[in-house]
């Protein structure tokens, strides 16, 4: 099974990646994790992002793409995975659509987590406040905001467009238990068919 949850940062989609992966034995391929993955390897990839984020850039596209590629070619990954933050960009898109077309791969599902500005700030904030994360000040969450609504939407938008079958909206202010049982059964439910 091979799915992408998409949402903004603090929607719910680590949390549900992380319960459902579990729950149906497959990878939960964070991009921040898989990125972090990547440094602790030592490889020519390594070696450029580690210069790229000592530098206080983003990496590329490019640099990402491969670097989600090698990870998803890992063994761990045959049974399926949940792309969580991947694709960010629509030229990530376009990518690992040509890639999944010449590796013979298919998405079953796209699931999209809905949360309005004002209860991601409140959530964020006291998130941080627990575990202690001052890079989520009301301004930094604002600008994240921003990006991922002016990069991701774009992406939202052509997958809902090429996959209406399988793209599925959630509430993302429903308590945890409440989505993680949805996505229980809407999954299972298209494994076992």
């Amino acid at each position: 099974m091979i799915l992408i949850f998409f949402g903004p940062p603090g929607a719910g989609k680590g949390t549900q990646a992380r319960l459902i992966s579990k729950e149906l034995n497959i990878v939960h391929l964070s991009t921040g994790d898989v990125l972090r993955d990547q440094l602790i390897n030592e490889s020519k990839l390594s070696i450029e992002l580690q210069k790229i984020i000592d530098s206080g850039q983003l990496a590329s596209d490019k640099i990402i793409n491969q670097i989600v590629s090698k990870r998803i070619e890992q063994k761990d990954c045959k049974k399926g995975f949940i792309f969580d933050g991947y694709p960010r960009t629509l030229s990530q898109a376009y990518f690992i659509n040509d890639y999944f077309i010449k590796n013979n791969l298919s998405f079953d599902y796209f699931i999209d987590f809905k949360l309005d500005e004002v209860s991601i700030i409140k959530r964020i904030t006291s998130r941080a406040l627990v575990e202690s994360r001052p890079d989520d000040s009301d301004e930094v969450i604002k600008t994240r905001l921003e990006e991922y609504y002016k990069e991701t939407k774009p992406v939202l938008d052509y997958y809902k467009k090429q996959y209406s079958s399988i793209y599925q909206t959630i509430d993302g202010s429903q308590e945890i238990q409440k989505i993680n049982s949805f996505l229980l059964r809407l999954l299972t439910k298209t494994w076992f068919k």
